[in-house]
């Protein structure tokens, strides 16, 4: 079966399904003898919205060997195994669901033809089901902490009541995929299977001036003599939809749905999604890039018609770049740097604590309130990239007062004061010191962001999110670009 022909019977099968004809719309993709990993998913979506656990099993296993990296797919199969009991199964597929998602608190599967967004913090959320199920309690509400570090606004009371649900060791409802939400093909693809007639026909004129004996084809028209003086837009840049983008670092793809690109290509971006992708058109190919791989090319004829050759990809890497989406900076306390400015505040909500920890450097962290000892210090466990066992924490500075997995933490708590409490923190491992030089110069006004200069040394305190680091330069402290800097080799204890 053609291209063509798939795409025609993946878009009627669609088209059934809006409709309801759930059957129908089965035995049309069914028809298809070569199904993609995006149709082995509808189809297994459609087994599941009958109850066909078996056939939907083998629907999703057949999604996830044509494309591995489909983190969706991996959700669905887990969803399946749920559904007949196969628990551990279930845990593994959630796991690699979680990996698919690479870091990325959501993705946005818009761009690739399903309205749908994929949480990691609902990923995390049934995976911590399926363990619960397999009596892993401890498992679970470790996987819970963890997904208080990806939920939004809108999945904060998701996360919160299944962890309390957790700490009375009961269980909660998983999240469920809308069966009835279909890939679909390309809009743009499908409305070119209509055939369409780009020449139209010979239209013949006459001639209405007397005597004359033309008949016949129009001829040519002579060139305007005195034409435009400033120069055109060139065509290859007029014609293309989307923004024109420079890319700025190398990209490989690991999908069929991702682009490869180099530093200097030019793009254009179709589509930027809320997950850091965008969809992307290069040389008439179409796929996706991470946004913050690109820079916005502003193009003005009159300052850079110079940069515009025959060779329009080989514009030279601009020196100045725009930092990527800032993060979210959840939880905060008011914390003095020594540069002396003050952070947004953020208020805990209802049901958690925000718990100050003095460090090396502070840092904040947000547990739901009367959270168990192993809740928190797997908190901090994180945010040092230490294990439990090397931390030690206090509620004073004198490290009298220890807090460990004996003691009563309803006594820890009672020390809070409007959602707020301040702990001290000590480690028995020497702490790694990693420093980089910065590339670019970075200069904000935000308040919390770290100015340096190209050439300056920065040490890291914190990796904020896989844009964002957190470090020290020239006395100050705050948040920068990932993309302005370099590790520096030979980082030592």
């Amino acid at each position: 079966m053609s291209y063509v022909d798939t795409l025609r019977q993946w878009d009627k099968a669609v088209t059934c399904a809006d409709r309801q004809e759930w059957s129908e719309a089965l035995c049309i993709f069914l028809s298809i003898q070569e199904p993609n990993s995006k149709i082995y998913f509808d189809i297994g979506c459609l087994h599941l919205l009958n109850q066909d656990l078996d056939d939907a099993e083998k629907a999703f296993d057949c999604s996830i060997r044509k494309d591995e990296h489909l983190a969706v797919a991996f959700f669905q199969r887990g969803m399946t195994f749920y559904k007949k009991k196969r628990y551990e199964e279930s845990s593994a597929d959630f796991q690699r669901a979680f990996k698919a998602l690479r870091g990325n608190q959501l993705i946005d599967y818009k761009a690739l033809g399903l309205r749908y967004i994929l949480y990691a913090c609902e990923v995390l959320h049934n995976l911590a089901l399926a363990e619960a199920k397999l009596g892993s309690w401890e498992k679970a509400q470790e996987n819970l902490v963890k997904a208080l570090d990806y939920k939004t606004d809108a999945k904060l009371s998701l996360i919160d009541r299944a962890l309390q649900s957790t700490l009375k060791q009961k269980l909660f409802k998983p999240v469920e995929f809308p069966l009835k939400m279909l890939f679909r093909p390309n809009k743009h693809y499908v409305a070119e299977l209509e055939k369409k007639d780009y020449l139209g026909k010979a239209k013949v004129v006459s001639s209405v001036v007397p005597q004359d004996e033309f008949s016949g084809f129009a001829p040519l028209q002579p060139q305007v003599e005195d034409g435009p003086t400033s120069p055109k837009e060139p065509e290859v840049l007029r014609a293309l939809q989307g923004e024109p983008h420079t890319v700025l670092f190398e990209f490989d793809p690991e999908t069929s749905d991702e682009l490869a690109v180099v530093p200097g290509n030019i793009v254009f971006v179709l589509q930027k999604g809320d997950d850091n992708w965008a969809y992307v058109v290069f040389n008439e190919r179409r796929g996706l890039v991470p946004y913050n791989y690109l820079e916005r090319l502003e193009i003005s004829l009159a300052s850079n018609q110079h940069k515009i050759g025959n060779n329009y990809q080989g514009l030279a890497r601009p020196l100045s770049q725009e930092p990527p989406t800032r993060p979210e900076r959840k939880g905060l306390t008011p914390v003095e740097s020594s540069s002396g400015r003050t952070p947004q505040v953020v208020q805990p909500t209802d049901s958690s604590y925000t718990v100050k920890i003095h460090f090396t450097f502070n840092f904040a962290v947000s547990v739901p309130r009367g959270s168990p000892y192993v809740v928190l210090i797997g908190k901090v466990s994180k945010k040092l990239n230490l294990p439990p066992t090397a931390i030690s924490l206090s509620c004073d500075a004198n490290g009298k007062s220890v807090i460990d997995a004996n003691t009563d933490m309803k006594d820890v708590w009672r020390r809070a004061s409007g959602g707020h409490i301040t702990l001290w923190c000590t480690t028995t491992e020497p702490q790694k010191e990693i420093h980089f030089v910065a590339l670019h110069s970075y200069k904000s006004s935000n308040p919390e962001d770290l100015n340096f200069q190209e050439g300056d040394m920065i040490k890291l305190l914190s990796r904020v999110n896989q844009d964002w680091f957190e470090g020290q330069s020239n006395g100050n402290t705050g948040i920068f670009p990932a993309a302005f800097v370099e590790e520096l080799p030979g980082n030592k204890l």
